[in-house]
């Protein structure tokens, strides 16, 4: 097999722009999501292209080159730690030798003032922007203590970096992933495991109209005035990332568009 990448979150946004990024180089896949459709029809798609050239890991032995990319798709809910754990333990052995784990599974639920807010949205971004994080990478982290190898980039935000108002609970969440990277970073040495947490700042995914609920006027209203980051942009630093030689590790990395210079502060045109 090629190397492989484990993208959650895969069906969309960064996670789907990553799984084609990667795709085009030539690794294999496995993709999870919580829609079977999307993930099955992506699976396909994916699975269909052929692979250009063998994928380079910088720390690891050239693979075989193969004609077509191979595509594992795994439904499950990352918020869910007993199908987290059952899809991955029950990885094929082939499959468990995992070289990068892109923890991208993620959202924001409303913009409301702290005593406004729903704490139903408050749990369910912790159980997915957190917990789901922590569960992915405790049921792969044992496969590349193993190998004594392998890399784990962390999908954060500018909202970890800088409170806004009406963040609450969406920037806490962001700011525990950070601390999560940063002490995987440290626990991590002794296996040779790269840890990476990536923070974006706004990029025009499907992020706005989750949060919102599906309030079109007010997602597209978070863009006007400016050219926001691409899935594309992001997964573009990933790869970056990813593909560095063995011996260097980003360990922590913020982007955004040219408008904005961090979670608060942007000049948008009239």
């Amino acid at each position: 097999m090629n190397q492989i990448v484990l993208i959650t979150g895969a069906t969309s946004g960064f996670g789907k722009a990553c799984a084609e990024k990667f795709a085009a180089a030539g690794y294999d896949l496995i993709i999870t999501g919580r829609r079977k459709d999307r993930l099955d029809a992506l699976a396909a798609e994916l699975g269909a292209r052929p692979a250009p050239q063998a994928a380079r890991f910088p720390d690891g032995p050239d693979p075989m080159v193969h004609s077509r990319i191979k595509v594992l798709p795994l439904v499950f809910d990352v918020q869910d730690k007993a199908a987290v754990f059952a899809a991955i333990g029950a990885l094929p052995a082939a499959w468990k030798k995992i070289d990068l784990l892109i923890n991208n599974a993620g959202l924001a639920l409303g913009r409301d003032f702290f005593d406004e807010a729903s704490m139903d949205d408050w749990e369910t971004m912790i159980d997915t922007n957190v917990k789901g994080l922590l569960y992915v990478s405790r049921a792969v982290i044992p496969f590349m203590v193993e190998r004594n190898k392998g890399h784990i980039i962390n999908m954060g935000s500018v909202a970890a970096k800088d409170i806004y108002e009406k963040g609450n609970v969406y920037c806490a969440s962001k700011a525990a992933v950070d601390a999560i990277s940063k002490s995987m970073r440290i626990d991590l040495l002794q296996h040779s495991i790269k840890v990476t947490a990536i923070h974006p700042g706004a990029a025009e995914t499907e992020f706005s109209m989750v949060r919102f609920k599906g309030d079109e006027g007010l997602a597209n209203k978070i863009y006007e005035g400016f050219t926001p980051l691409s899935a594309e942009d992001v997964a573009d630093a990933i790869f970056y990332c990813a593909t560095l030689p063995a011996h260097v590790c980003i360990n922590d990395l913020t982007m955004t568009c040219t408008a904005q210079a961090n979670a608060v502060y942007f000049h948008k045109k009239n």
